[in-house]
């Protein structure tokens, strides 16, 4: 089948398609005319692609769990798998973790500043001067990409 047929099958943006190709997720043959077909296969690889991106996974990762796959969407206990999934799970728990306390220092500063609303006329508090101002924490150091 074309790109353009997968995509529709798959509700997948043909760029996202080629994208998937070019990370090794997803294999096409090329017809004479240079365009890709690809197998009846490639539905439900592209849908395990999409299924597994969807809980975190990122895509260095899901190439090596891809060929574990199963037709129900399970995975087989392939060697070293479950320690990697285990690993990726970590990693969402300290993101999770780092976002959860972002929340709460927002929701702190937002309590703070709806208490002290400034009245008609008054000035409102310049960024350094006392006063009863919203503290917000220090910005969390970034987690270096794991796609």
């Amino acid at each position: 089948m074309l790109i353009g047929q997968l995509a529709k099958r798959t509700g997948t943006a043909e760029r996202l398609l080629r994208y998937y190709e070019k990370a090794g997720l997803l294999t096409s043959s090329r017809r004479a005319n240079g365009y890709r077909d690809y197998d009846d296969e490639a539905e439900r690889t592209v849908r395990q692609i999409r299924a597994l991106l969807a809980a975190g996974l990122p895509t260095t990762l899901i190439k090596q769990v891809l060929p574990c796959a199963r037709e129900d969407g399970s995975l087989r206990p392939c060697p070293g798998v479950v320690n990697r999934l285990r690993a990726q799970l970590a990693r969402l728990d300290r993101r999770a973790a780092e976002l959860a306390d972002a929340r709460q220092a927002l929701r702190h500063a937002i309590a703070v500043t709806e208490q002290e609303k400034p009245g008609r006329g008054a000035e409102a508090p310049r960024p350094g001067s006392s006063g009863h101002q919203a503290q917000l924490q220090p910005e969390v150091e970034p987690q270096p990409s794991q796609t």
